[in-house]
């Protein structure tokens, strides 16, 4: 790999620092709003990438992840997205995460309302249960909104959930599909209430379509000792209903290819229930996000054409297409790039970045201030004056302001 490539790795590790707060590593916030759905305060924990050492750069905006059971799983998540998205890695998009913390977990995350089923569920257990509906309007008519207002977010949505979590993924998934862009169902507990949503499920991927749509579903191992994959679906007992459901359900998505969605699955035979999420999230991620990548060879780093700027241009358009709304490269990566590119007497390749800038950011001063540098590297006075007399008119900077007298003296 070439120096400036080395150089642009250099810069995305450095340009993600901790959110360090009176000596404390801080990585997200809690936020509240009262619910007239549930008749209740809810709390969330948010995380949202940091901007505060991009600050001259025109801000982002970002996918939101909604995560159940948030407390339990919220560090974990935050880690895995960031270490994906951060640090010279661009696997994933650089998302918010919005997880929410339980107040009655068997009400919120069931679907319908059992009275007793044991061995899982005891009378005391299932008296509030039944509730899934009314929490999926609860997160469709006052949580998404809520965010939307408050946070940077981009119209695409994710939905994650273990256990009753996978469950209620199922249950938006089936029901409410229009709401979430991608899911990751994991070890769901598909033998609730008879497994009522399991059936329910089997019948709409028959009928229904679900182009765009992604889904993924990790399957742990919650089999008795001497069991394995292949013998399970002949045992009747109620130990190794749980795995038996959700072997049933992946048969359903596997019969339905005609539908469109773009479903995956795994076994993970040395995971149990409760060890199963990390794994299935990164597996998860990695399999919605295999287009996402900007994959750059060394001969794009050392030709002097425009190609790279080309490139970018290419894939970004097909990232929105996928994504199903206009993404564009960040600012400060391009602006790096450009700067770089320069240094090297790449003239034509370096104008070409820096016009990528202003064509994506027309409302941003730097990307003039930069362009105008541009026109100064190559002595065009007249070019460069433009350029800063832009970025002044957009925002009073004492930097542009200072290369504007000089060149007017």
């Amino acid at each position: 790999m070439k120096k400036i490539a080395f150089l642009l790795l250099c810069l995305l590790v450095s340009s993600f620092p901790a959110n360090a707060q009176n000596n404390k590593i801080v990585i997200g916030s809690i936020d509240s709003l009262q619910s007239n759905i549930l008749g209740e305060q809810r709390k969330i924990w948010v995380y949202v990438p940091d901007q505060s050492s991009n600050s001259i750069f025109s801000p982002q905006r970002y996918p939101v992840v909604y995560l159940l059971d948030g407390d339990g799983h919220f560090s974990s998540v935050v880690g895995m997205i960031e270490q994906l998205s951060t640090g010279g890695n661009n696997l994933c998009p650089k998302m918010i995460v919005v997880a929410i913390p339980n107040t009655d977990r068997m009400r919120d995350l069931t679907p319908t309302h059992i009275d007793v089923d044991p061995p899982y569920i005891d009378s005391s257990s299932a008296k509030t249960t039944g509730g899934g509906e009314n929490f999926l309007a609860f997160l469709e008519k006052e949580l998404m909104p809520h965010v939307e207002a408050k946070y940077p977010t981009a119209p695409y949505k994710m939905f994650i959930g273990h256990s009753l979590g996978g469950l209620m993924v199922m249950q938006a998934f089936v029901h409410h599909n229009s709401l979430f862009n991608s899911y990751i169902s994991i070890d769901p507990s598909m033998w609730w209430d008879k497994q009522k949503l399991l059936k329910q499920t089997q019948k709409v991927l028959a009928e229904k379509q679900f182009a765009g749509k992604s889904l993924y579903l990790g399957i742990a191992n919650t089999m008795e000792e001497g069991m394995s994959i292949k013998t399970v679906h002949k045992d009747t007992t109620r130990d190794s209903e749980h795995i038996r459901s959700i072997l049933k359900l992946d048969a359903a998505f596997v019969k339905n290819k005609q539908n469109g969605l773009k479903y995956k699955s795994k076994y993970y035979p040395d995971d149990t229930h409760g060890s199963v999420p990390f794994i299935t999230e990164y597996d998860a991620l990695r399999f919605f996000f295999d287009f996402f990548p900007l994959k750059l060879t060394s001969k794009d780093y050392t030709d002097s054409t425009s190609l790279l700027a080309d490139k970018y241009k290419n894939h970004f358009a097909q990232l929105s297409k996928k994504m199903g709304y206009d993404i564009k490269p960040d600012e400060w990566e391009i602006n790096f790039l450009a700067y770089e590119i320069l240094k090297q007497k790449h003239y034509k390749k370096a104008e070409s970045m820096f016009k990528l800038n202003v064509d994506n950011y027309p409302k941003s001063f730097n990307v003039y201030d930069s362009y105008g540098d541009y026109f100064v590297t190559i002595g065009d006075k007249a070019n460069a004056i433009v350029q800063f007399e832009k970025a002044l008119a957009l925002k009073e900077n004492e930097g542009s302001r200072k290369k504007l007298e000089e060149l007017k003296k």
